[in-house]
């Protein structure tokens, strides 16, 4: 972020970000960077994929121009998402696939499209994934974003207090603005075996470089740990959490 007037300048047709980070739960401070790259006249794509379950979003404030999401991190079905793009770029467009029920009219000679959205969804649609994302979306507002928010981070700050005081233990990732990521790391144990270790306890978490390499290559780490907190956990899960980690540190040192 420090090189940001490096990095976006009159040369940058296009800017694709991740709001919150899937590795470490930083949450990107994609406003001022929307803005930067709108100054030199760049295309803003943000990645929702792990915000829109946590924080409240409002796609005309940001002023992006596509913001994506994907429904299996909401508690919906898999092989669902959503893309939001401006009217006017949808528009200007051509469609990536072709197929029934995007099209206007089909000629031997030409075809022409239907309006956005229907221009880009060739074919049958996914309906009981969507039906399926609906009810999940309709929950997740029922719960309120902004009580979730502030529970998740709640849990997140004694999480991260209880894991700080484990032996040989390294929290990874400690932006001042963060969702509900616990990534960490033990320079005696492989995260795969903590992985492993904290499954017989009836624990799950996950283990890897998280389709994150180079933000493990930043920390100079193969692969991290990663406990996912949601507003369904709850303190003692915490706390539990804490105590079998505990285990494997005695049991390595």
């Amino acid at each position: 972020y420090e090189n940001l007037n490096q990095i976006i300048n009159s040369n940058t047709k296009i800017v694709s970000i991740t709001h919150v980070s899937n590795a470490l739960g930083t949450i990107n401070p994609i406003k001022p960077i929307i803005e930067k790259a709108k100054e030199v006249g760049a295309r803003v794509l943000i990645d929702g994929a792990q915000s829109t379950s946590h924080l409240s979003i409002n796609v005309k404030e940001l002023d992006c121009d596509f913001f994506t999401f994907s429904g299996h991190k909401m508690y919906g079905p898999s092989g669902i998402g959503g893309l939001f793009g401006k009217m006017e770029l949808l528009e200007e467009m051509p469609p990536y696939v072709t197929g029934g029920d995007m099209i206007m009219q089909v000629r031997l000679e030409k075809s022409t499209y239907a309006k956005p959205p229907a221009k880009f969804e060739a074919g049958t649609p996914p309906i009981t994934q969507v039906v399926g994302l609906g009810a999940a979306i309709d929950y997740i507002l029922s719960v309120g974003l902004q009580k979730i928010c502030t529970y998740e981070t709640q849990l997140l700050n004694y999480g991260t207090r209880l894991l700080q005081d484990i032996p040989d233990l390294r929290v990874i990732g400690n932006a001042k603005e963060k969702a509900s990521i616990l990534s960490f790391y033990m320079s005696s144990v492989h995260p795969h075996d903590i992985v492993t270790l904290l499954d017989q306890d009836g624990i799950e978490i996950r283990g890897g470089h998280h389709c994150a390499q180079p933000t493990m290559i930043r920390f100079d780490l193969p692969a991290t740990a990663r406990a996912s907190i949601s507003f369904y956990n709850t303190f003692e899960e915490l706390d539990v959490l804490a105590a079998s980690l505990k285990k494997v540190a005695e049991m390595f040192s």
